[in-house]
């Protein structure tokens, strides 16, 4: 079984986006049962509010016609990185936060989604972008990318 971590600042857009986008896409290939699929936070700001995902992400979510159930924000934590296989962050600067709280990436399990790519880079927060969009495709093309090399299309 492949396991994958999302990870952004907040867990609220993004990382859970990200988490739904690429549930969805295993399940139409009828490959459920060779993935688990989470997300989490580097902060645990959200977690202490009992923040779900954002209005935007989940209203974005349904126009894309993408399946999502509620989920609550978390703290990535040192446990994890024995739990995954993939932790992927949504910009450069989750991963000294996501090393910081996992301890060192000894088994090189960290990137950033978008490294599974031909254009490497951060994809935008729209917590402060405002740009759903943007993101939502970003993220399209961030996990189609990742299952390709992953399930070896």
């Amino acid at each position: 079984m492949i396991k994958v971590l999302f990870v952004c600042l907040g867990n609220i857009c993004r990382s859970p986006m990200a988490e739904f986008i690429l549930k969805d896409m295993v399940n139409k290939k009828g490959l459920n049962d060779e993935f688990y699929i989470d997300s989490a936070a580097t902060s645990n700001w959200n977690e202490l509010d009992g923040a779900g995902i954002y209005g935007d992400a989940k209203k974005m979510l349904r126009e894309m016609n993408i399946p999502f159930t509620e989920h609550l924000s978390r703290q990535i934590s040192k446990e994890d990185y024995d739990k995954f296989d993939y932790i992927l962050a949504m910009e450069e600067k989750n991963i000294p936060d996501i090393i910081r709280i996992v301890g060192e990436d000894k088994d090189n399990k960290v990137f950033k989604l978008l490294d599974f790519t031909s254009n490497t880079r951060d994809i935008a927060d729209p917590w402060y972008t405002g740009d759903f969009i943007t993101t939502y495709y970003d993220l399209v093309y961030g996990c189609e990318e990742f299952l390709k090399k992953v399930v070896g299309e």
